[in-house]
């Protein structure tokens, strides 16, 4: 029985057009249909909990303190004993690579949750779909969460909410078919971070048609040629979801009236489509201007969620957190894609002013795989936020 899954829906387990099942697996929950029963087998992934195996939570004994992230918060629960909070976090040494989460498929990522300390930027996510050697996913966890100033800002969205104190939730469906492994790199060459992390996960069958989800970062500091690539060298067939940047102005005024471009399945000089401003392409207008001020927005779909005004003698610039998420029109390629968005302003003389701003972007999309290589994450010095 032939059935399309909805794009809309609580939990957005609805990224996948057309799929052919004759079975209802778990996979495209939503309101409408969240009565539904299914086979499907719920699992979680957590520091009390490594292998997300049935019955296996909250075992870790107090007795293994000595042991590296077995019993981090034994002497807390010391006047309690075995299942009473033993190691409810893990810690990252400085140049550490941890190994977060392993799962065997088929099945789906459904939501994670984690509040990591320290440098955000300095924290580099993961993902590997299957066997592949290279990930699908890799960028500063901040920046995934859209939280690249290494600062809070509430952001409420449908696939990425950050609620107070830190806490970085995603809602991106992450479906596998073989197996999934989450790392963490702490590039810091001299703190440890501290990472409490939950990933929920579903057992389940893939439909043939689902792709892979991916995610890149890519900075430039300061833009060259007023022009930004928020990504380039996608091959394949798939959809653009989303993008989160990070932009720091260095020039006074208006920083916003530059065009994004889509360039797909072979564009050459002009794209297919070509967006207006950067304020019109993050769903706002008039330079996100209500009485002379920016004002921040959070909305399902796009927002301006944080604005960092000068401050001090050390705090001189303007920065801006922007996400645009594509849930209800996902860009559709065939062959291959690039995105670009010119870094333009406004002079006071009335016309642009090509500016030299410090961007950075994490690009989300879906593809199947294999996938292209990504730019090599910079090191840490290219990465600080200055």
């Amino acid at each position: 029985m032939n059935k399309t899954i909805p794009l809309i829906g609580l939990f957005l387990f609805m990224v996948f057009h057309g799929t052919s099942q004759s079975k209802f697996n778990g996979l495209d929950m939503n309101m409408g249909n969240l009565y539904r029963l299914s086979d499907a087998k719920t699992r979680s992934i957590s520091p009390e909990n490594f292998t997300g195996e049935k019955g296996k939570g909250g075992m870790a004994d107090p007795a293994d303190k000595n042991k590296p992230n077995v019993a981090n918060a034994s002497n807390a629960a010391r006047d309690l004993g075995q299942g009473w909070k033993i190691n409810p976090f893990i810690r990252i040494q400085p140049g550490q690579t941890f190994t977060l989460a392993e799962m065997e498929g088929p099945g789906a990522i459904q939501h994670i949750w984690m509040t990591p300390t320290g440098n955000w930027r300095f924290s580099i996510l993961r993902v590997y779909w299957d066997d592949e050697k290279e990930p699908s996913v890799e960028c500063p966890v901040g920046d995934f969460f859209g939280q690249g100033w290494n600062v809070y800002a509430q952001l409420t969205s449908l696939p990425v909410c950050v609620n107070p104190g830190s806490a970085f939730n995603c809602y991106w469906p992450m479906p596998f078919r073989k197996k999934c492994k989450i790392t963490m790199e702490n590039l810091n060459d001299k703190d440890a971070m501290s990472v409490y992390y939950q990933i929920d996960y579903t057992l389940t069958d893939v439909p043939s048609d689902a792709a892979y989800f991916h995610a890149q970062f890519r900075r430039a500091n300061p833009v060259q040629n007023s022009v930004y690539t928020i990504v380039d060298g996608i091959k394949g067939k798939g959809q653009f979801v989303g993008v989160y940047m990070a932009w720091g102005v260095t020039n006074n005024g208006w920083w916003g009236e530059g065009e994004i471009k889509f360039y797909l399945d072979g564009d050459s000089k002009y794209p297919t489509i070509c967006g207006t401003g950067t304020e019109d392409y993050f769903c706002g207008s008039y330079n996100f201007d209500r009485d002379g001020k920016y004002k921040e927005f959070c909305t399902p779909y796009s927002g301006l969620h944080q604005v960092i005004r000068p401050e001090g003698d050390y705090k001189v610039m303007m920065r801006f957190g922007l996400y645009r998420w594509h849930i209800m029109d996902p860009v559709r390629f065939e062959k291959d894609l690039k995105i670009t968005i010119q870094d333009l302003g406004w002079h006071q003389g009335g016309r642009y002013l090509a500016q030299r701003s410090d961007i950075s972007s994490t690009c989300f999309w879906y593809q199947n795989d294999p996938h292209t290589s990504f730019p090599k994450i910079p090191e840490w010095r290219e990465l600080e936020v200055n």
